[in-house]
């Protein structure tokens, strides 16, 4: 067990980002297409935060020309640069995956102040 705890220190990131569940995020991740790398952002609301340690990801839900798009990020991964926090969220649950069948008004989340 110390030796998987001592690889895998290795490989998290110094300072994670301190994103919460409800908080509208811009998530940065390099992209690469064929021989070039470019940066695309992606911004929505977090509806989950899973697992822990290097393979904690974060599911991000944004609705894009009338569709709903959800993406996984993996935090630690060396794709993702950086997760910027927009606005916090304030919620009562762990899992918003309720948005998912709301569209306007009755999808916003109320601002943490």
């Amino acid at each position: 067990m110390d030796l998987m705890k001592a690889f895998t220190e290795k490989h998290l990131k110094a300072e994670p980002p301190k994103c919460e569940v409800g908080d509208t995020v811009r998530v940065s991740i390099r992209v690469k297409e064929g021989n070039r790398e470019r940066t695309q952002v992606f911004e929505g609301t977090v509806i989950a935060k899973k697992h822990g340690g290097i393979e904690e990801t974060v599911t991000v839900r944004r609705v894009s020309y009338g569709v709903g798009v959800e993406k996984v990020f993996p935090i630690h991964a060396p794709s993702t640069e950086k997760i910027e926090v927009v606005r916090r969220g304030k919620v009562r649950r762990a899992k918003l995956y309720y948005l998912r069948d709301r569209v306007g008004k009755s999808a916003k989340i109320k601002e943490k102040l």
